[in-house]
């Protein structure tokens, strides 16, 4: 498989954020967002068997712990990003998979707890999200939805509430997108859309999500890359 890192930080989304994490970033992904700040995963990076991936993985985490497989868009790799999730559970880690959902998600093991991304209008990359992947959502799931403004969040909101998500998956999470360019400081004002309006909008609706922020970039440098 084409992988473009492979690399130890703080898992920074999610309900795992705080945790340390094993990431494996595939090269590779079908969709462009406009706030995308992994345009470096699109092309290059380089084969490794899984084999390979595991023992790279094992070094920098032996004995287990939490491993997460993104991208890029993962399961562009579908073939080989399987038995890989297969294998790294076998070997007792436990596995999250960050995915757009615009790729079908039968195949992908149970015990695998899926991060589905939900691309809102103003991403570009709107109406990706492929409905027949809410079957293969479990509780032990989370959705999440990236937001730049307005009209994103109350996209977010009639799906969240159109598809009963607060009972389908473990959590339903609200993020603000950050500006692609966003460097130095580290801290809210690199938001394309400000968290604390965010809230507000979030405690007026009673939204059935929760709030959430990429950690790792309030920790270091936004455009800081293998954190």
């Amino acid at each position: 498989m084409q992988i473009t890192e492979i690399y130890k930080s703080l898992q920074g989304e999610s309900t795992y954020a705080g945790l340390p994490c094993v990431f494996v970033r595939l090269t590779g992904c079908n969709l462009r967002c406009t706030w995308c700040d992994s345009e470096y995963t699109f092309q290059g990076g380089r084969k490794m068997t899984i084999e390979e991936v595991r023992d790279e993985v094992a070094r920098l985490s032996p004995g287990g712990g939490l491993v997460e497989i993104t991208g890029g868009e993962p399961m562009l790799q579908e073939r080989e990003v399987v038995p890989l999730m297969q294998s790294l559970l076998a070997d007792g880690y436990q596995v999250l998979l960050e995915t757009s959902g615009e790729r079908p998600l039968e195949r992908v093991p149970k015990e695998v707890i899926k991060i589905v991304d939900v691309k809102c209008p103003n991403s570009g990359a709107g109406d990706t999200f492929r409905v027949e992947n809410l079957r293969s959502l479990t509780l032990r799931d989370e959705i999440k939805f990236v937001l730049s403004s307005r009209a994103d969040y109350e996209f977010a909101l009639e799906f969240t509430l159109r598809n009963d998500l607060a009972a389908r998956v473990n959590a339903v999470l609200f993020s603000p997108a950050f500006r692609k360019d966003a460097t130095g400081a580290r801290d809210s004002s690199h938001c394309l859309l400000d968290p604390r309006e965010l809230a507000e909008w979030m405690i007026a609706d009673h939204a059935p999500a929760r709030l959430g922020l990429q950690l790792h970039k309030f920790i270091w440098d936004p455009a800081l890359k293998g954190v």
